[in-house]
């Protein structure tokens, strides 16, 4: 699976990406909105891992120009936060994510299993 975290918190993005990579995935990163859409668009992952909070714009927007684009649109994003903030989480599902992670209670491996069963459902159901 071709997974693309877009974080600029360098040391959880090495720790996701190392746990990925360990089950066979192939991983890209970001740090910034801006960039993760056009890796986006490069790349075209299975799947996509976005932080909330950025230097460049929030995920929420990061997101919503994802499921504009027809290129991108059917990508699934999860949102990946340590913000909890219940209008931030109901903004990004309204916006088209799959799901809205909170990282402080999520390991590595968690992340990778729910990665794939959120993969497999929206295959599933497109």
């Amino acid at each position: 699976m071709k997974i693309l975290i877009i974080d600029d918190d360098e040391m959880l993005k090495n720790v996701w990406s190392l746990a990925m990579t360990k089950e066979g995935n192939q991983v890209f990163t970001a740090s910034a909105g801006r960039a993760g859409i056009e890796i986006a668009k490069k790349e075209m992952p299975d799947f996509i891992l976005l932080d909330q909070i950025m230097p460049d714009m929030k995920g929420n927007e990061v997101l919503a120009l994802l499921k504009q684009d027809p290129v991108t649109q059917n990508i699934p994003v999860a949102i990946a936060s340590n913000y909890s903030e219940n209008e931030l989480m109901q903004d990004a599902i309204q916006k088209g994510a799959v799901d809205y992670i909170l990282k402080y209670q999520i390991d590595p491996q968690d992340l990778l299993n729910k990665i794939k069963s959120l993969s497999e459902g929206t295959k599933a159901s497109a």
